[in-house]
């Protein structure tokens, strides 16, 4: 990569990106944006919030409620909920407190697009978008994912059924002859009743369930339960597969009423808490959905479904401690279910353990080997760790399984960037631009890669189209700027780059390269207006301040340059350029002793820097230390007899 710090942008449809820059730094993130500048003036707020030493406690409390409302506001929900946390650790039943923390909990929800479910659903839906507006765009492995997963489920549900039928079958056999006969008529229609709502005959099945129910036995509490709770997830089955018509809504109250009822006769049952659950999750009632799936896995600990699903509602409300502690407990019931595997790796990813999640999406490929994005989340992990040999193998894996997998090209492409295969990755983008010739990032990655193999001409038509598909984005229009200054365009690149700087107010990319250009053609007033634009936005950024210092010395104002180079000389300590510079503007502002601690700093740090050492002899003359003088410059000379300024260093050293 260049100093200009190209990077490398990769995003699947939930907004998942991968950041490459100056090296291989990559990021997974995941859609939400909070108010910065809303957040840092917040904190300057708590601060003195906190510093009060008159401050009561009610004006306190009063005052992080109004802070962690600002913070919801701006969508910063885990500093809002980090405040309401200080509330109730003091006072646990404070009710606006816990209000509150509920609204930010059933917002942030819908909003935490990091939330491994969440995350599958906008992908899909992503999909459906993309497929709908490219016929070209093909399903990627997501949607195998989530039929192979509710395929799992589906196979988990059915030896759940088989289990809990030998069981009541068990308990049938223990009843009297005549009972017996009274129970099979029951489960008879209602087997009857379930297909009827599998061939989506809502009404027949509820003619046929309100007969099986005035059949049950009286006085058999147990059995009248069990029996409702199958019409319950009987009904819930038909609603998840019709969904948004009239009948699942139909269908849903009847499973939400049944399943009550089933409560009502014999609480120990498990089934209809695990389906009031499930009906209380597809509401957006988290809360409700916790309490009953925890009902179900207490009442029936060695299902793990139970266990699987409240994990999943744990993991929704970003109770990520208790999501892994289910999970956990769902594979120890059953280690052959790859969806638990996986989405307790992906638990244990956001608890900041990529070792450990590691570990479980390997377990998920060891129990399915064409698991497609445990794969891909393996070759993510691994290249977050700098293992781009493991991140490729992985990727490898998933293209095995799907050559056309759209997100896993862009991926692999930008681990090869990473590794400075600039060839491999050009290799790689061209199958994902095949795929969607159109997307944005996939023209952008291919735009800088082709900058990097030095096809300027190709890369300007990929930046082209990158800004055509997305005009408003600052840094593709910056990375056309780049690759047209790059390939000899300076106008068509200053252009580029003062539309990138003027969408986006805080980028500094373009205004440091515009003040590059203009100082290189010693523009120095346009050169200072997008420096001084950047230095607006970043006060201690190196190159910021350095651009400076040189605009400041070329117009010899020396104060402005030092102050500049001063900065810049903060932020890299060691750079022996900055300090070279910094030299000259102290010599060239008259602060020679200063000057000359900076040449000496300089020599420290490169010591066969002649020039330095030339102008280090020059100082000692003007400051009148010929002794200094002499040796500095026979040092020069002894050391470098071929320096370019050896007949000046003699000359002086003749009139010392």
């Amino acid at each position: 990569m260049t100093e200009k710090q190209k990077k490398i942008i990769i995003t699947s449809g939930a907004g998942l990106a991968v950041l490459i820059a100056a090296g291989v730094i990559i990021f997974f993130i995941f859609g939400g944006k909070n108010s910065d500048e809303g957040i840092k003036n917040s904190e300057s707020d708590l601060t003195m919030i906190d510093a009060s030493a008159d401050t009561t406690a009610d004006a306190r409390r009063a005052n992080t409620l109004k802070l962690a409302q600002s913070y919801m506001d701006a969508e910063a929900y885990d500093r809002a909920l980090d405040l309401l946390d200080r509330i109730l650790i003091e006072n646990p039943d404070d009710k606006e407190a816990l209000e509150m923390q509920q609204q930010i909990l059933r917002r942030d929800r819908r909003s935490e697009a990091d939330a491994l479910m969440e995350a599958q659903r906008r992908l899909l839906e992503e999909q459906r978008r993309d497929i709908a507006s490219s016929n070209q765009r093909r399903m990627t492995e997501e949607t195998r994912t989530a039929a192979d997963e509710e395929a799992a489920r589906a196979k988990a549900a059915a030896d759940a059924e088989a289990a809990r039928k030998k069981a009541q079958d068990d308990e049938l056999a223990k009843a009297s002859r005549e009972l017996q006969e009274k129970m099979r008529k029951v489960n008879d229609m209602i087997a009857d009743g379930k297909a009827r709502l599998a061939a989506n005959d809502l009404e027949a099945a509820d003619r046929i369930f309100a007969e099986a129910r005035k059949e049950i036995p009286a006085g058999e509490d147990r059995y009248e339960s069990q029996k409702l709770a199958d019409m319950a997830e009987a009904y819930y089955d038909y609603s998840s597969r019709n969904p948004n018509t009239a009948g699942a809504k139909e269908a849903s109250s009847k499973a939400l009423a049944l399943a009550n009822d089933a409560i009502q006769k014999d609480p120990s049952q498990a089934l209809p808490h695990y389906t009031l659950g499930k009906i209380a999750r597809d509401s957006n009632q988290n809360d409700r959905a916790i309490t009953a799936f925890r009902e179900a896995a207490r009442l029936d600990p060695n299902n793990f479904i139970y266990a699987h699903d409240l994990g999943r509602s744990l993991f929704v409300a970003r109770r990520y401690q208790e999501a892994r502690d289910s999970f956990q407990n769902a594979v120890k019931i059953n280690p052959n279910f790859e969806p638990a595997w996986y989405n307790l790796g992906g638990t244990l990813r956001l608890m900041n353990r990529p070792d450990d999640a590691l570990a479980a999406y390997r377990q998920a490929t060891a129990v399915k080997d064409d698991y497609v994005v445990a794969h891909r989340e393996i070759g993510r992990l691994l290249a977050a760790k700098g293992d781009a040999k493991g991140a490729l193998s992985a990727f490898t894996r998933v293209l095995q399984l799907n050559p056309n997998d759209y997100n896993t090209l862009c991926e692999i492409g930008a681990v090869h960037s990473y590794a400075g295969n600039f060839k491999e990755a050009e290799n790689f983008f061209a199958r994902a631009v095949q795929i969607d010739p159109a997307n944005p990032q996939t023209n952008y990655n291919m735009a800088v890669v082709k900058m990097e193999l030095k096809k300027h001409t190709e890369a300007i038509a990929f930046a082209k189209s990158a800004v055509d598909s997305s005009p408003t984005n600052a840094v593709y229009m910056y990375t056309l700027g780049l690759v047209c200054e790059a390939s000899g365009g300076v106008d068509q690149a200053i252009s580029a780059y003062k539309t990138a700087a003027s969408i986006d107010a805080r980028y500094l990319r373009p205004r440091i390269n515009l003040g590059t250009i203009y100082l290189s053609n010693n523009n120095f007033n346009e050169a200072i207006y997008y420096l001084n634009e950047a230095y607006a936005v970043e006060p201690s950024n190196f190159e910021v301040n350095n651009n400076l210092g040189a605009v400041y010395a070329k117009q010899e104002n020396w104060s402005y340059s030092i102050v500049h180079y001063e900065r810049a000389l903060a932020a890299r300590h060691n750079d022996p350029t900055v300090q070279f510079n910094l030299a000259r503007a102290y010599a060239g502002a008259g602060e020679l002793e200063k000057a000359m601690t900076s040449y000496l700093s300089l020599l420290r740090l490169a010591p066969d820097n002649w020039d330095a050492m030339f102008e280090l002899g020059m100082t000692c003359v003007t400051l009148g230390r010929s002794v200094d003088a002499k040796r500095y410059l026979q040092d020069l000379l002894s050391r470098n007899p071929n320096y370019s300024g050896k007949s000046e260093a003699e000359r002086i050293l003749r009139s010392l």
